[in-house]
């Protein structure tokens, strides 16, 4: 048997083998190459095996067929067959630069991290609603904010779309215990709740296409407001005001063409702070991406990212009252 490499990076996929073909193109480019990869095929209809066959030849690569469960055991499976000292998990949709493994090997040389995460950006190859998702979800003027970033490394939470973790740290934390809908998030708080060293590497990024249009991108961000509600019962006060934010804004959104009845003064000045920050999107967003047409979009996908993540949010909280 060859020895175990230094990572385990775990796949989990779900009926989407041309995203995988992108990932996997992906790590084929990586610089560090002392790393396996495993696919777990988490009962897809529309499997990725002849991808895998693709890059059989190429890559250190595994492929496992399971009936579905959700992510977070599919996840558990994959560390269970994976043989490196690190464990890595990426989502299908995310294209990793061809240094992200070099960057986390630079770190772990210095700073013995238990377990880290990165940051997601938009790729210029993405579509520029893509691009505009992509900004939305790391800005701290939307819900990005609400999962700290560099500078907020302290309460910096890893996401599954790009966590990485000891072998030491599965083995005591068991992974991920929920299926879905925050899995990554109570893993997150657990590792540190039970002493490991968990950091955020920024130069470890991926770009991360999320949904293709904006009915997905809603549903999507509606989990993550359940999500984070899920994650409040079980580990209490981790339900943050900042995780209110996204419920006002649609309830104050909801609100504003009954002030315009009862009180247009009220009425105007609630349209014209929404026109305000709605432009500070826009700039902030022409900053961040250097497109006007990025930074456009920007607009509609903030007002789905916030009124789908505030909906999903009051949804589940009505269940435990």
């Amino acid at each position: 048997m060859n020895p175990a490499p230094k990572y385990s990076v775990v796949i989990p996929v779900y009926n989407r083998p041309e995203e995988l073909d992108e990932l996997l193109q992906s790590l084929v480019a990586q610089t560090f190459r002392n790393f396996e990869v495993i696919i777990v095929e988490d009962g897809s209809q529309l499997t990725s095996e002849t991808i895998y066959e693709k890059y059989s030849s190429r890559l250190a690569i595994h492929y496992f067929f399971k009936p579905n469960s959700g992510p977070g055991p599919s996840r558990n499976y994959g560390f269970e067959k994976a043989r490196g000292e690190y464990l890595v998990v990426f989502d299908s949709d995310c294209i990793l630069p061809a240094t992200y493994l070099e960057s986390v090997e630079k770190v772990l040389a210095v700073n013995r991290l238990d377990a880290w995460g990165g940051p997601d950006r938009g790729h210029d190859k993405f579509t520029a609603l893509q691009q505009a998702m992509a900004y939305t979800m790391s800005s701290v003027l939307t819900t990005g904010g609400i999962r700290g970033g560099e500078n907020q490394a302290d309460r910096f939470q890893p996401r599954s779309f790009n966590m990485g973790m000891s072998r030491k740290v599965f083995e005591f934390t068991g992974g991920f215990t929920l299926d879905r809908l925050a899995e990554d998030i109570d893993l997150s708080i657990r590792m540190k709740k039970q002493g490991f060293r968990v950091g955020l590497i920024p130069e470890a990024f991926v770009y991360h296409k999320r949904r293709t249009n904006l009915q997905e991108f809603f549903k999507q961000v509606q989990g993550f407001g359940r999500g984070r509600v899920r994650v409040g019962k079980i580990h209490p006060g981790e339900v943050k005001i900042t995780h209110w934010f996204p419920a006002v804004f649609l309830m104050g959104l909801i609100s504003i063409p009954f002030l315009f009845l009862f009180n247009p003064i009220v009425g105007s000045l609630a349209t014209g702070l929404l026109i305000i920050y709605l432009t500070a999107i826009f700039f902030d967003g022409l900053k961040a991406t250097r497109s006007s047409v990025v930074a456009l979009l920007g607009i509609p996908s903030a007002m789905v990212q916030l009124t789908g993540y505030g909906l999903g949010f009051l949804k589940e909280k009505l269940k435990y009252i």
